[in-house]
């Protein structure tokens, strides 16, 4: 089985073959921990982490090591820090953890590594050296900057000219610069804000180069699989690949490259600058986060999305039919095969035509609901059930799904309300039996009598 990947680089589809088999190594950039992230952010987290368990299902789990990084110095970390009169220690441990906490709601599964920028500062100042050696950077007033036009392959990336870049992007043109492109390594800090101490003064690092020295510490270089979103491709990635080319006489930095496309909130570019973000925080209180994972990828992980209610409102109804197969077909016996089926599995290679796959799933539910007999549908659950947990689907138990998103107390209320209810029914208690449905009914939950006398429960309009 091949994995083909349009690789931004080379602009075509191509086959993934890694550097080494036996350690497949998946770079993503992931979050500057200065506030909550809202959804837009955890479009890469889902994405990758489909990549991720492809990649495990490739090459084996012990094979792939999975790197999301945590930006844990910054301006806008500084920023919060300061007005709180904290260590940035504080702000940065308290939205990590909110983020990982948040990520791991919508399915995703915990990275191999997870490096963060401020334990790396040696090994980026190794390769700030590196490059003013090798006559790819300078120093000035405080700064290290990267020449730009040192480097003949500057643009590959996104596709742009340097001419290009100086004209559209926003860059800060300062009297110390060679080139208006050139870009911070190393810059002084302000009062007040963390400073290391280099060759080149006290100071922090520039945001790129923090990604490229983590990278080369903790996966090697080349790295075979780098993603982020689309917006990263320039001037991020760009700069990652001119950092991490130019230290080394190899030149080698990423074998393949994926991005994943915009998402927009009503048609409109998600940003926090604009005031139109859905925090993942606050959506995972108010909908299952398997239901937004879905979301995120009903879409071509390439295409842009625009998350809308409808889209939140339609994801949850296909979990539920899924959910609903899978509760009327009965609890799956450990004997039962598991096999991902053929269909998904071609889906996910074909560049994660998630699309595809998930029409997969319902090609796999209408087989469990048509089988002829207890065997085939043994077979047709089982592959369902092995798709949805590949794909990061269906791994709840379906009664549990149904009962929706409550907390602890109100689902012990509800079922002592059940029990009571299936009392009087066994007296024959009818006018006790209304009252108790009458009350259930009143807490929003619609009760499901099964043949054989067991009651369960759903969230009704879920």
């Amino acid at each position: 089985m091949t994995f083909m990947i349009q690789d931004t680089l080379t602009r075509e589809k191509r086959a993934f073959e890694p550097r080494d088999p036996n350690r497949v190594t998946l770079y993503v950039c992931g979050p500057t921990v200065w506030n909550y992230a809202h959804i837009g952010n955890a479009r890469p987290a889902v994405v990758f982490d489909l990549v991720f368990r492809l990649l495990r299902r490739l090459y084996g789990a012990k094979h792939v090591v999975y790197a999301r990084n945590i930006t844990d110095v910054d301006d806008k970390i500084n920023a919060a820090a300061m007005e709180q009169g904290v260590d940035i220690s504080v702000i940065t441990e308290r939205f990590a953890t909110i983020y990982n906490q948040d990520v791991a709601a919508l399915n995703c599964l915990t990275p191999t590594l997870q490096p963060r920028a401020t334990a790396h500062i040696p090994e980026m100042l190794a390769m700030i050296g590196a490059l003013i050696e090798r006559g790819h950077a300078y120093a000035a007033e405080g700064h290290v900057l990267f020449d730009t036009t040192s480097f003949p392959d500057y643009g590959r990336l996104s596709g742009r000219t340097l001419d290009d870049m100086v004209a559209g992007a926003r860059v800060e043109v300062a009297p110390y610069k060679r080139n208006p492109a050139d870009f911070v390594l190393w810059k002084p800090s302000k009062d007040g804000e963390p400073a290391w101490d280099s060759p080149w003064g006290a100071g922090r690092p520039g945001w790129h180069i923090e990604c490229s020295a983590m990278i080369e510490a903790t996966l090697g270089l080349p790295v075979d699989l780098h993603g982020g979103g689309h917006d990263l491709i320039f001037p991020h990635h760009e700069n990652e690949v001119a950092q991490g080319v130019c230290a080394h006489e190899d030149g080698a930095f990423a074998r393949y490259w994926m991005h994943n496309g915009f998402l927009t909130l009503d048609a409109e570019k998600m940003s926090k600058s604009l005031g139109n973000v859905k925090l993942i925080h606050d959506l995972i209180e108010e909908v299952p986060g398997e239901a937004l994972r879905w979301a995120l990828l009903s879409a071509h992980y390439r295409a842009p999305l625009d998350w809308t209610g409808d889209l939140i409102a339609q994801s949850k109804k296909s979990l539920d039919r899924l959910y609903g197969v899978l509760q009327r077909a009965g609890t799956p016996d450990a004997s039962d095969p598991s096999e991902v089926p053929q269909g998904v599995l071609d889906a996910l290679l074909d560049d994660l035509a998630t699309p595809r796959a998930l029409a997969e799933l319902f090609a796999l539910a209408k087989a469990v609901e048509t089988a002829p007999n207890k065997g085939a549908r043994a077979v047709a659950r089982g592959q369902l059930l092995a798709a949805g947990k590949l794909m990061g689907f269906l791994q709840q138990d379906p009664f549990r799904w149904f009962e929706g998103q409550v907390d602890d107390a109100t689902r012990a209320a509800i079922e002592a309300l059940i029990t009571e209810r299936a009392a009087a029914r066994a007296n024959k208690d009818w006018p006790e039996a209304d009252r108790i449905r009458e009350a259930l009914t009143a807490l929003n939950v619609e009760v499901l009598d099964a043949a054989g006398g067991q009651a369960t429960w759903r969230l009704r309009g879920d």
